[in-house]
């Protein structure tokens, strides 16, 4: 590389942010001898300036420099004064990478990054089950071993909302079967470990296709992984509730129904609601929200059930109502 390069890499899961800034330094240093080009700054101790410094030194016994700045959200926007002043005058032989790790990030450097040519870089996985997979493919692409049909399908359904842990699993994976190794299910699904958390339109989904043993597999999953009942309930209350306010509302497309619900972006949301009455219809929603009630009370100590089993006994009932 020669140098003269900006990369701004931001996201809320660390894991997927640290490789991401591993991935954009190997890049970076290439051939070179990491010793003579890189240099990093990460912890509590250190300040801007120094990184400001670092970026502005001329290469000695390489034609470039990287330099490395981690943690940024530990510090104020007045803090990032100093780097976006480098920003404004980037050294030509510096590849600088920034790595905020949580948060927003401030206006103010995301636009001198932008002005100095630079990159951003979001390292989460994206939103949507389409996304996700396309996502989720992209990386089983690139990785040193090459799963079957049956192992790619395990690996997705089996991290599930948990995708960060996809990385360390593939590298495992390669260090124990060697690099290109084509594998099956068999020979990954002892390094998979504990199942993933799901996303909670796997729960509504089941439920709305009236599939109780899948609504309830979802729910075990999300129990696993430390889910609260009352934040798994108030996401099916929310679904059954949206299909309320459409009922009755002379929605036409989701557009609209998007615009009864007040949801801005996209309509999927709308769409699932408006089929969702379709399938149920007037007097299975008022049903459904009548559960809803009857659920909320339970919680509350009605019943003496456990909150975990209420919300089951809710869901399973819901899902034989959408039939």
């Amino acid at each position: 590389m020669a140098g003269g390069t900006v990369r701004l890499i931001s996201g809320a899961d660390e894991i997927l942010t640290a490789e991401a800034v591993l991935a954009a330094v190997a890049e970076l240093v290439g051939d070179a001898d990491r010793a003579e080009v890189l240099d990093e700054f990460s912890g509590d101790e250190y300040v801007l300036a120094d990184v400001a410094i670092s970026a502005s030194t001329p290469p000695m016994l390489a034609t470039h420099r990287v330099v490395v700045a981690r943690g940024l959200s530990r510090f104020g926007t007045a803090d990032v004064a100093v780097l976006i002043a480098w920003l404004d005058d980037p050294c030509p032989t510096t590849d600088l990478v920034l790595e905020w790790d949580s948060g927003r990030v401030p206006r103010q450097l995301a636009e001198a990054v932008e002005a100095a040519g630079g990159h951003r870089v979001a390292s989460d996985v994206p939103g949507g089950a389409r996304n996700r997979r396309t996502w989720l493919e992209e990386r089983l692409a690139e990785a040193p071993v090459q799963l079957d049909a049956r192992a790619r399908a395990s690996v997705a359904d089996h991290f599930g909302n948990e995708l960060s842990r996809l990385g360390a699993v593939l590298e495992t994976l390669g260090a124990v079967f060697g690099e290109g190794a084509r594998l099956s299910f068999d020979d990954v699904q002892p390094y998979l470990g504990a199942e993933g958390d799901v996303p909670p339109w796997e729960l509504t989904d089941a439920i709305d296709k009236g599939n109780v043993g899948a609504a309830l597999a979802v729910l075990q999953r999300m129990w696993g992984a430390g889910r609260h009942p009352l934040a798994v309930t108030a996401t099916v209350a929310n679904h059954i509730t949206r299909m309320a306010r459409l009922d009755g509302a002379g929605a036409a497309n989701e557009k609209e129904a998007a615009a009864v619900l007040g949801l801005r972006g996209s309509t999927f949301p709308a769409r699932k609601a408006m089929d969702g009455c379709r399938r149920r219809g007037s007097d299975g929603i008022a049903r459904a929200v009548e559960l809803l009630a009857a659920a909320d009370m339970d919680m509350r100590g009605r019943s003496g059930l456990d909150a975990r089993c209420v919300a089951e006994i809710l869901c399973a009932r819901l899902a034989a109502g959408a039939r």
